[in-house]
């Protein structure tokens, strides 16, 4: 099964950091936010990752590689001018990612998900890990019930990030810049989507003082 790490994100609300340090490489800990990616991925026996760049991902590849410093390969997809956000990422890509179902996952999260409890194959055409809604998303986004994932209902979580996704999901797209949340919608419809909830550890790191937290939480872990 392959994976791909979406790395493209300009991190605006990341700022200053992220003005000359692309989001993926910030550091929480003791490692890069990528880096516990490609750490978790190999544990979960996944070794075939692809990544997709854009703002600074200069440095992204300079800094991970082939991917073989971490047991895994790594292959790049390059978004030249303007990002193609989440969907049209993965749409571009999908050359490198196969005929078969792949992972997705956010570089911009920390989680102690194993990757190895996601899905090898899907009955539908994707399947969503979802989380508790953070204090910054009360709200929620879908609503899981019985292994389904809705566009509404009691009692929405968030989706974390990760997710299983087939080809099929991205074959009548003709668009090439797009986000990822109407396709998705779209499937949820027919019942397409499954999903699981994930009672675990998950931040989004889509802040600077969310990003000080984790580090002063993974200091902690580290000196405990």
């Amino acid at each position: 099964m392959k994976a791909m790490i979406l790395a493209a994100g300009r991190g605006e609300r990341l700022r200053p950091l992220t003005d000359t340090t692309p989001k993926p490489l910030l550091k929480a800990g003791e490692h890069s936010l990528i880096e516990y990616h490609l750490m978790a991925l190999k544990k979960a026996g996944i070794d075939d990752i692809v990544i997709n760049l854009s703002w600074l991902g200069d440095q992204i590849e300079s800094q991970l590689g082939d991917g073989s410093p971490y047991g895994v390969s790594i292959r790049y997809s390059y978004e030249t001018g303007q990002a193609l956000e989440t969907g049209g990422g993965i749409l571009k890509a999908l050359s490198l990612l196969g005929e078969e179902a792949f992972i997705v996952t956010n570089a911009d999260i920390w989680t102690d998900y194993a990757y190895q409890q996601l899905p090898s194959s899907l009955k539908g055409l994707a399947h969503l890990v979802m989380v508790d809604n953070p204090p910054q998303h009360p709200q929620g986004d879908f609503a899981l019930e019985q292994g389904l994932i809705h566009d509404a209902g009691s009692h929405c979580k968030t989706f974390s990030g990760i997710g299983v996704y087939s080809p099929d999901l991205f074959k009548d797209t003709t668009d090439t810049i797009f986000p990822l949340a109407p396709l998705l919608r779209a499937a949820m419809q027919q019942d397409l989507v499954s999903g699981e909830h994930h009672q675990g550890q998950w931040f989004d790191i889509g802040t600077v003082d969310r990003l000080h937290s984790l580090n002063e939480q993974l200091k902690g872990k580290t000196n405990g």
